[in-house]
């Protein structure tokens, strides 16, 4: 594997891993679909300018209609009901959910399943994924303090929004006549721009307090801004043109643990006894994914 490519799954593993917790600390100032609109917009009219500037125009209306779609699937719908669900669980948790990426991958690539479902490794990894989640599940959705109702749509949301991603990014994969950051700058703006009209819809901009922002989740935008919607979404797209979807999607296999161990050091987030036994099943169950994917790539 080329540097590049290893530099490019590296961000998204870490950098991804840690945009959990970056979304947490935005959640704190700023109403979830404005933070998403914020973030996206913002990243899609840098990107877009610069491109501009290059000389390229965005001209094409079949690729804005390609890049909208998968825009709105990854960006507003897949990354909006993580920020959504972030709103009643952890960052850690919806790390360790979103580690089903890879199961529905193999699920949804209907064309790779006599590779997939053929090889006992494979099979054997999703039982033990699912076995974990349900574990995981038992032990976060025990009632907490009259909260459990909001957990448990927090978790379905999340889970939702898997699925949902995973669709955007097979979509991605089709070609257009534009660049890979042109593919990626109008996926930002339009993720952003929807997520935009979403949040006026939801009168968010009416409960929004702009003097009370604190610094850090005016800080933990940036981050998501310039590290988690630009370099790492760029460097997913990236992958996505060039290796098999359910390799790229190992960085779920990562992100957990970036997060768990993010949470725990800077924001004080624990795991559960039934938690952590969730969470080791899961990683194990996408490992032997993992390694069957490697195999055949």
């Amino acid at each position: 594997m080329k540097l590049k490519e290893i530099s490019a799954f590296l961000c998204i593993y870490i950098i991804w891993g840690t945009t959990f917790l970056g979304i947490s600390y935005a959640l704190k100032g700023f109403p979830p679909f404005i933070l998403l609109g914020l973030r996206f917009t913002t990243a899609g009219v840098l990107l877009l300018s610069w491109l501009i500037y290059k000389g390229e125009r965005p001209l094409n209306l079949d690729t804005w209609k390609q890049n909208s779609i998968s825009g709105v699937l990854i960006l507003t719908m897949g990354i909006g009901s993580l920020t959504y669900a972030e709103q009643y669980i952890t960052s850690t948790e919806a790390a360790i959910v979103a580690a089903l990426e890879p199961f529905w991958f193999m699920l949804i690539d209907k064309k790779s399943w006599k590779y997939y479902f053929a090889n006992k490794l494979s099979v054997l990894g999703i039982i033990i994924g699912f076995a974990g989640l349900l574990i995981f599940f038992r032990d976060s959705l025990a009632v907490q303090a009259g909260m459990d109702h909001g957990r448990t749509v927090g978790f379905m949301v999340m889970i939702f929004g898997t699925i949902v991603w995973v669709l955007g990014a097979f979509h991605s994969k089709r070609p257009t006549k534009a660049s890979l950051l042109m593919n990626v700058s109008q996926q930002l703006f339009i993720g952003g721009v929807i997520s935009l009209a979403i949040a006026t819809m939801k009168g968010e901009w009416q409960t929004i307090n702009w003097g009370a922002i604190p610094i850090a989740s005016w800080s933990a935008l940036i981050y998501l801004i310039f590290f988690g919607s630009i370099l790492a979404h760029l460097s997913f797209i990236w992958l996505l043109s060039i290796k098999p979807p359910a390799m790229v999607s190992t960085h779920t296999f990562i992100n957990p643990i970036v997060a768990v161990l993010a949470g725990t050091l800077i924001a004080g987030e624990a795991l559960t006894g039934g938690q952590a036994i969730g969470i080791t099943v899961i990683v194990i169950g996408v490992a032997m994914n993992n390694l069957m994917q490697f195999k055949l790539n």
